[in-house]
């Protein structure tokens, strides 16, 4: 018990210290830029993308309910927040891991939590290709040339979500997985149409805000406020979409900045839109740390002593 204390300890640290320099390397990029920019500008650009982190957040906790352990909102922003830090590490699978770990200190079966975090992530990747597919062609004729593959994808990775289609990819992830292959087979991974519905909807809800910090920072370094919102909204989806594909990039690093480079295009030149992709990251990277220093101050609550295996075995089929 002490030696699995002092792991998860270590790799705490060992993310807020990768996400902490992460920081320190986005100010030292981005300070002249920023303080540039009027005193509103930055603390408005960093509640919006909490804001968009937020409603993730609840469409997590929506397929978690659906797999049947549901979590109090403060629980789950804990789980989340804190373990989404671990994207700051190369390779994604760091913040997958930390995620189901956590959930699991709260009597949520390892199977359910990877399940739950998999399905967010497909929704995730579906609703971005969509919002960005409706946007950008009206907005940004060249991100749509040059991505079209990606956001035509989006109408057959929204049809994928159906429940039915759902139960079949879980059931393929899980056929490496003894344990996984074993719950799956079950039916205990079975997630209704009513959470996917809500997670579906809440993350559509979630790229409002995650654009609108793109479009307060590009109104503030002088783009038009009107012909900005669309380039904005559809091409910050689009790049947090496939910033999260690539996998070995830690937290999507390069490739957001490709992609937003392109889409805002139309509405500021080469250089203003790379100081706006820096800019975004620094937010982004404040209202990644802001909300995993709130989940740890807020929940504190600990499970039983038998919490975590009562969990897996009501999860063995019987």
């Amino acid at each position: 018990m002490r030696a699995n204390r002092a792991v998860r300890l270590g790799l705490l640290v060992l993310v807020c210290a990768a996400a902490g320099w992460a920081l320190h390397t986005h100010w030292g990029q981005a300070r002249e830029a920023l303080l540039d920019l009027p005193p509103w500008a930055p603390p408005a650009a960093v509640l919006a993308g909490m804001a968009g982190l937020a409603a993730q957040m609840m469409a997590w906790r929506a397929l978690l309910a659906g797999l049947g352990s549901p979590l109090p909102r403060r629980v789950a922003a804990r789980v989340m927040f804190v373990g989404q830090l671990g994207k700051y590490l190369p390779g994604s699978v760091w913040a997958f891991v930390a995620q189901v770990e956590l959930a699991r200190d709260h009597a949520v079966p390892r199977t359910r939590g990877a399940a739950a975090t998999l399905l967010a992530v497909a929704v995730t990747v579906a609703t971005g290709l969509a919002v960005a597919a409706v946007a950008l062609p009206l907005s940004s004729a060249e991100a749509a040339r040059r991505w079209w593959w990606a956001l035509a994808l989006a109408p057959l990775l929204l049809a994928a979500l159906h429940p039915k289609v759902v139960a079949w990819g879980l059931g393929l992830a899980a056929r490496p997985f003894a344990r996984f292959r074993e719950v799956a087979e079950s039916g205990s991974l079975d997630v209704g149409g009513r959470a996917i519905t809500a997670a579906v909807a809440w993350t559509l809800i979630a790229w409002i805000p995650l654009g609108a910090h793109l479009w307060v920072l590009t109104w503030a370094v002088g783009g038009d406020p009107l012909s900005s919102l669309g380039p904005a909204v559809g091409a910050y989806a689009l790049a947090w979409t496939l910033g999260l594909l690539v996998v070995f990039a830690p937290a999507g690093l390069g490739v957001r900045e490709a992609v937003l480079v392109v889409a805002l295009a139309p509405v500021v030149d080469a250089g203003a839109a790379l100081v706006l992709a820096v800019l975004s990251r620094l937010v982004m990277t404040v209202a990644d740390l802001a909300w995993a220093g709130t989940g740890l101050l807020a929940s504190r609550s600990r499970p039983g002593p038998h919490g975590s295996a009562q969990a897996e075995e009501s999860n063995r089929p019987t």
